[in-house]
């Protein structure tokens, strides 16, 4: 896929070289990826196709278990970090996303994290799962998360609760936290700032999610003939996740 094939809205946080180099290591815990894993291994998969790859981390994880992996993502400068990272000739990527893939036929399709979320038009939504499907071989899934709307997770986000300084190798300190500017319906807007103490920059991302309920999920999901099975929860949030598993169908219909 050809890099003007893509027209996704980038955040500078993934999309900001500098920024994107940094994201691993700012958000070094992972553990949310075991469920993902265990999914994989349950379902067989032996070829997947990770959404939103980002720099990389689920489609090495997969790929170092043997995995046939193809990691899409919007973000170039995320792309050129997973690149570089050892093990990154076993993954296939590609500069785009889930709306213009090459034909696949994958065993299974992931969002991990907070792809799906970050799709926040209508639209883009329907296409995006609209593509999956078609990535995927009959019978094969599609599996991701959502955080539960009723928790209103977005009030915890603010300076206060997520400041943090990270000494960053070959950069120095790095100051980040995240605050919420807008509630708008299911759509909340809020803005990183990362200050770099060496040189005093200072960096803003600027981020929207769409927090969509279980009800509306699922009749997105049927509508694009997926057959949605039974929701899960997120082992790293308990109680706090939706985690959707849609089927795409077999060869007699179910």
């Amino acid at each position: 896929m050809a890099s003007g094939d893509c027209t996704s809205v980038v955040d500078e946080a993934f999309g900001n070289p500098r920024l994107a180099a940094l994201y691993d290591v700012l958000d070094p815990d992972r553990g949310d990826l075991d469920a993902y894993l265990a999914m994989a291994e349950e379902f067989g998969a032996r070829r997947v196709l990770d959404i939103g790859c980002g720099t990389g981390v689920f489609a090495l994880l997969l790929a170092a278990r043997g995995r046939d992996v193809v990691g899409v993502d919007p973000a170039a400068a995320s792309l050129d970090v997973a690149r570089a990272k050892p093990g990154a000739g076993r993954v296939r990527w590609l500069h785009g996303d889930a709306t213009r893939l090459p034909p696949l036929a994958v065993d299974l399709a992931t969002m991990t994290a907070n792809v799906a979320q970050q799709i926040t038009e209508p639209d883009a939504w329907r296409n995006t799962l609209r593509g999956a499907h078609a990535a995927l071989r009959p019978g094969g899934r599609l599996v991701f998360e959502t955080r539960d709307p009723a928790r209103r997770a977005w009030q915890e986000w603010n300076r206060a609760a997520t400041h943090t300084v990270t000494d960053v190798p070959g950069t120095g300190p790095v100051e980040s936290w995240v605050e919420v500017t807008e509630v708008e319906g299911p759509l909340v807007r809020f803005r990183w700032t990362y200050t770099f103490t060496a040189d005093g920059r200072v960096l803003t991302s600027d981020s929207t999610l769409r927090f969509r309920g279980r009800e509306e999920v699922e009749a997105d999901l049927a509508a694009q003939g997926y057959v949605v099975e039974p929701l899960r929860g997120a082992p790293d949030r308990p109680g706090r996740e939706l985690v959707f598993v849609a089927r795409r169908r077999g060869p007699r219909g179910r």
